[in-house]
């Protein structure tokens, strides 16, 4: 749930992906690929 709205904050262009909480980098990065947004995944 968490790592959702953590990409939707992302694909908004509100957050980075260097911002998300380590924790969920690896299932918000699996949402921003499965969502065709690999560019948005940058440290």
């Amino acid at each position: 749930m968490m790592a959702m709205l953590w990409a939707q904050k992302i694909m908004l262009g509100k957050k980075q992906f260097a911002d998300v909480p380590r924790l969920l980098k690896e299932q918000v990065k699996e949402i921003l690929i499965e969502s065709g947004l690999e560019e948005l995944i940058t440290e």
